[in-house]
């Protein structure tokens, strides 16, 4: 079993994957606006969770990232404050980019790609000066 400061890493590890394929995806165009945004929330998601685990040693299966921003409150009394805008524009993207009746594939765009990047980037640093 891992224990706390390992799991924060793993964590951290994975939303460094989601990442460095956004970015690639964003340079080259070699994917879908789509799935930018996914993993882009999927990245927010990824840090709250080590943000989460580094406070209180567990955190929830969950992909609403306002919820966990809520368990974080207690801890982080800035977190709405600070971070509200770009966790209310990530949130929809889990559901969204992965139901088709949702949300056409279509109607996603790489501006949205962009500001979906851009908003998880400010998470991260958040994050990351928390943690440390």
């Amino acid at each position: 079993m891992q224990n706390k400061t390992q799991l924060i890493n793993e964590w951290i590890a994975r939303a460094n994957d989601d990442e460095l394929n956004a970015r690639s995806v964003l340079k080259h165009r070699d994917g879908t606006p789509a799935n930018v945004c996914f993993l882009s929330q999927q990245m927010a998601e990824k840090y709250l969770k080590a943000l989460l685990l580094s406070y209180t040693g567990d955190y929830p299966r969950t992909h609403d990232l306002n919820q966990l921003a809520s368990l974080l409150e207690d801890y982080v009394s800035s977190i709405f404050y600070e971070m509200k805008s770009e966790i209310g524009f990530l949130n929809p993207y889990y559901v969204t980019t992965r139901y088709p009746a949702d949300v056409s594939i279509e109607s996603f765009t790489w501006e949205m790609a962009e500001q979906a990047f851009k908003a998880t980037e400010k998470i991260k640093e958040f994050v990351l000066l928390k943690i440390k």
